[in-house]
């Protein structure tokens, strides 16, 4: 009977064991980055895994989103408008095969640094509300899993997402008739949403000189272009403290500038996007800034009650 009892409360204690690791994958504690497997999305191969530093580490697996808050001069139909944008990064697992946010640990997760980025502003009497996000795989080894893509205004609400399998297959929704929905897969190129994540992680391996890039798909929404690689110069200048990457398309007219910190963990500081923001048949030329107002790190998801709306104050927002 004895033999019995230590037997069962044994067992208890293993499976409470196994319990609360389960629950610990779920809080989004600190995840040790080197039991998670790291699979090709689309050939399932193991793929050449770039060394994170314990500084990556220390800074990106604590268990807290960086959010960081910007002050917005947004140009849009050929005038200057006021908002704010916001960039959260965050790791966490990503599932390969549904290419979504994994609940637990399993060694088919990917480890990635996802982005959310959000603008707010407004357009006369009515406003816009923008939110774009990517998720990079923090190994630096292959292109996004994922992108998505929402816009919402009084005249209506648009959607597009990304999925990185044997091809990028697109699918898109426009309250717009000649846009409406849409179904489309390209030949692997460089994204430029992607470009925001990998700067994060390494902007020395930043690519450098001509490409055929994939626009941020809020420029390919809001303007109207075609959605495809266009041919793109990329740059990048150390000035010291500050560095600046710059994407230009030729094509498009159109020019992004990223300012960052050359010091690890790279923030970005602020950035600017020049193109043509007219109505109409009107081609003016106009510039976008995004200036910072401060930086937090918090696990935001857990600070969901009244009593932390003053974290908004301390954002200027």
């Amino acid at each position: 009977m004895f033999k019995k009892w230590i037997t069962l409360e044994l067992s208890l204690v293993f499976l409470a064991a196994i319990v609360s690791t389960f629950e610990s994958c779920n809080a989004n504690k600190k995840e040790d980055t080197k039991d998670l497997a790291h699979s090709e999305v689309v050939s399932k191969t193991t793929l050449p895994k770039k060394e994170l530093s314990d500084a990556f580490k220390d800074y990106w697996y604590a268990g807290e989103a960086e959010i960081t808050s910007y002050k917005l001069e947004q140009a849009r139909y050929g005038e200057m408008r006021e908002g704010t944008a916001v960039l959260i990064y965050v790791t966490e697992p990503f599932l390969a095969e549904k290419q979504t946010k994994a609940d637990g640990n399993n060694p088919d997760n990917i480890p990635v640094l996802k982005l959310n980025a959000t603008k707010n502003y407004l357009t006369g009497i009515y406003p816009y509300s923008i939110m774009s996000s990517s998720f990079y795989p923090v190994y630096d080894n292959s292109h996004a899993i994922k992108l998505s893509f929402s816009s919402q205004e009084w005249c209506g609400q648009v959607y597009s997402q990304l999925n990185n399998r044997d091809k990028f297959e697109i699918m898109s929704h426009s309250y717009f008739e000649n846009e409406a929905d849409q179904s489309i897969n390209l030949e692997k190129n460089i994204l430029e949403n992607e470009l925001w994540n990998k700067l994060r992680i390494n902007p020395k391996e930043l690519p450098v000189g001509e490409f055929k890039v994939i626009p941020s798909f809020e420029h390919i929404r809001l303007s109207h272009s075609e959605l495809k690689a266009y041919n793109a110069n990329l740059a990048l200048t150390d000035n010291g403290l500050v560095s600046t990457y710059e994407i230009n398309y030729p094509e498009l007219k159109r020019e992004v500038k990223i300012n960052f910190d050359s010091r690890f963990p790279y923030a970005i500081i602020g950035w600017s996007e020049t193109f043509e923001s007219g109505f109409g048949n009107s081609k003016k030329v106009m510039t976008s800034t995004a200036t910072k107002i401060k930086t937090i790190k918090s696990p935001y998801w857990q600070k969901n009650r009244n009593e932390f709306l003053p974290l908004r104050d301390s954002l200027g927002l």
